[in-house]
Formats: C-alpha cells, structure tokens, sequence
C-alpha cells in the first residue's frame, strides 16, 4: 500500500495515480482533502497537513486501520519560499522547514513503527537537485532539500537493519504547479522598494522562470522513476531525474566551487 503526501497535483498526484494503475491500494493525502478532486479507481483520500502532528497521526491511524499496512511512504509534500538570505522573514523560514523539513520526518517517524514490524517497507523522500546545488535567492528551499539528503542519507543507515528502504528523489525541472506558489511567495519581496536587493529581484527571477523550464519533464518521468525504484529489493540510495539535475550533479562534484559561483553570477546577474 502507497501513502503518499502532498497528493493533490504535480508529483504527489502523479505518484499516487501510477501506483495505483500498477494495481497497489493508494492513500492520497492533501491538507485540503477536497483538492484532491476523484482520484480514480484504486486511490482513497485523507486529509493530512504535515505541519500538524496530530493530523499526520490521525491519517496514518486511519490508513492503517482500513489497509492494516504501510508498504511505501512517499514524502513528497513541499514549498518554496524564495528571496535572499537577508530578505526572507524568519516566520517564512520556519514555514519552509516546518513543511520540507519537519514534516517529511514527523510522517516519516509516524509510519516506521509499522514498517518495523513488518521489518519491511519503502520511504521515498523527495529532494531535489537544489539539495546538491545552492543558488542565489534560493537559500531557504535550498538548504531544506540539503537537509533532507542528510536526514535520507542517515536515515537509510538506521533502519535498513530492519529491511526499510529508504530512496532520494531527486528532481531537476519539472512541470508542475509548483513555481506558481514559488512567485507568490516571492511576490512581496519582489515589490519591497527597501529591500537593498530590490534591484536585482526582477532580473534575477526572469532568469528563474526560464532555468526552471530548461529540460523539464512532467511529473509522470518522476513517477516512473518512484515505481522502478520501489520495485528493486535493493534500490539505489539516490535518484536524478532529468537531464540537466544529471549535469549539475556532476558539476558540483568535480567542478570547483570558484567556477560555479561565476556561472551563478553569470546566469542571475
């Protein structure tokens, strides 16, 4: 059975509806259940806001109680909160890690004790190519996805003991709702005329807007990567989806850091 949060569009929904097209029982979780619409044949829906323990416990109590197991935990829930370092409200940090960071280990911790008693089960956590690779108002979203490699790349260590799994996905581009949200985050930012980055705000996100559309596939290429992934006994810790996250990924491993940084300030002015 999948459990996958964040359910609603994008990645999450097109995970959902691939395993269950595969024939696997399904949970979609939204934080606004009524969002997730009719998934189809094979697909049940549950409310679930990562950011609220209580709901997260409630959720898995209740998939549990109608399915009686957990085979794979998808942790696909998650935002963007963009701006510099400086500009970013503290209360906008928090809520990106609350989400990204915090949530992904409070469903995480919520659903292992079944796991555990199984001693078997998949957690796939969806990172992303900006948990390799930081760049410019990037800082928040960024450092959430390089906390989410660490807590993987631990995580897989501890339970796999316990015949747990645990998989990073890692997207480059993808075509999904999600920059929509990025920009309306942004968007006070971007028109805080007291802001000393103000300046450079509107070229900087032209320059967002079309990276994040160089070699993006939909949301379908990561399901079938989460599919092929859950499928192996001994699945590979990491997995890049998309051409350019491939390049990035090998650029940050073997080119130096003085070099990226000038094609950082290249590319966003």
């Amino acid at each position: 059975m999948f459990f996958v949060t964040g359910a609603s569009t994008g990645i999450g929904r097109a995970v959902a509806e691939a395993a269950a097209r595969a024939g696997h029982p399904v949970f979609a979780t939204a934080r606004r259940p009524e969002t997730l619409g009719d998934p189809g044949p094979g697909i049940e829906t549950l409310a679930l806001d990562v950011t609220d323990p209580g709901s997260i416990a409630r959720a898995v109590a209740e998939a549990i109680g109608r399915q009686g197991r957990i085979d794979v935990l998808v942790n696909n829930a998650g935002f963007g909160q963009m701006g510099t370092v400086e500009d970013i409200p503290m209360a906008a940090w928090r809520a990106e890690y609350d989400v990204n960071v915090f949530g992904l280990l409070e469903t995480t911790k919520a659903v292992l004790p079944f796991m555990r008693a199984r001693r078997s089960g998949y957690v796939v956590n969806m990172g992303s190519i900006a948990g390799r690779i930081a760049y410019p108002f990037g800082g928040a979203y960024c450092s959430s996805k390089f906390a989410v490699e660490a807590i993987s790349d631990a995580l897989r260590l501890e339970v796999e003991p316990f015949g747990i799994r645990v998989v990073l996905i890692e997207p480059g581009a993808i075509r999904t709702r999600f920059n929509d949200r990025v920009e309306r985050e942004v968007d006070p930012l971007v028109h805080d005329e007291n802001s000393p980055y103000h300046h450079r705000y509107e070229s900087a996100f032209v320059r967002f807007r079309k990276e994040s559309s160089l070699g993006a596939l939909p949301a379908e290429a990561v399901a079938r990567v989460v599919m092929r992934a859950v499928g192996k006994r001994k699945p590979r810790a990491r997995y890049l989806v998309t051409t350019p996250a491939k390049l990035f990924a090998f650029a940050k491993r073997f080119v130096p850091d003085s070099v990226l940084d000038a094609a950082m300030r290249s590319k966003f002015r």
